[in-house]
């Protein structure tokens, strides 16, 4: 199976489907991590260009513990835009991936970036396959089926279907702390310990799963509708 996960920023996929992302790639499956923006403002004491390329890198690490392909879009951070020039690129990434399944940010979450990731990618997924749109990739000969993952804090979020990561959580722990950068930015600003946030979350989806670590998801309910719970590791 291919999975291809789009998240808004650098560390969103890992606290959102990490664990699930995880369980994919250790029974073989092929797993695409796209980041839409590059983290530009992400820092209290490096410029755009630095924290950007340190972010960039750090992505990379955090793919490579699950061996991950991370395909970066590098779009301004917190200056994501619904135009023909972002879709496309998302259309892009889509036929680069060529998934199977996909996870994106639901449209109702707190950060516009997130918002706008969200609604992008789940427009873009049936364009992927249109033969007259083009981009560098080939259409794709399927429309994938998406998830919708959790939102940050899982506030405002009514799962649907939970994924067990108690075996690929330490995997996922693993994956947030390549993210320094981050870490450091968030003890600055809020004094909040980064694994330990995700922990919380992972920790209660678990409790509503009767698991001790769980992910939640809901399936994209617009037609087509290609795909079901079935899809999930």
């Amino acid at each position: 199976m291919r999975v291809l996960a789009i998240g808004a920023h650098p560390d969103d996929l890992e606290i959102l489907c990490g664990g699930t992302l995880a369980k994919y790639a250790k029974r073989g499956d092929e797993v695409y991590m796209a980041v839409a923006t590059n983290g530009e403002v992400g820092s209290i004491r490096h410029t755009r260009e630095e924290i950007a390329a340190i972010r960039y890198e750090e992505a990379k690490r955090s793919a490579e513990v699950i061996g991950a392909k991370l395909i970066w879009m590098n779009y301004p951070d917190e200056f994501l835009f619904n135009d023909k020039e972002t879709r496309l690129k998302f259309i892009d990434v889509i036929r680069q991936a060529r998934p199977d399944v996909m996870f994106v940010h639901g449209t109702n979450d707190y950060h516009p970036d997130h918002r706008t990731a969200g609604q992008i990618a789940q427009d873009a997924r049936i364009l992927s396959a249109v033969k007259l749109i083009e981009t560098a990739y080939p259409p794709c000969d399927k429309i994938p089926h998406v998830f919708i993952m959790d939102n940050v804090g899982g506030y405002e979020f009514e799962p649907e279907v939970y994924v067990d990561i108690t075996d690929t959580f330490e995997t996922k722990c693993k994956m947030l702390r390549m993210h320094e950068s981050q870490d450091e930015l968030l003890r600055h600003m809020y004094g909040m310990s980064y694994v330990e946030y995700m922990t919380d979350l992972a920790k209660r989806r678990g409790e509503e799963n009767n698991t001790q670590y769980a992910e939640a998801f809901r399936s994209l309910k617009t037609y087509p509708i290609t795909g079901g719970h079935y899809l999930l590791p």
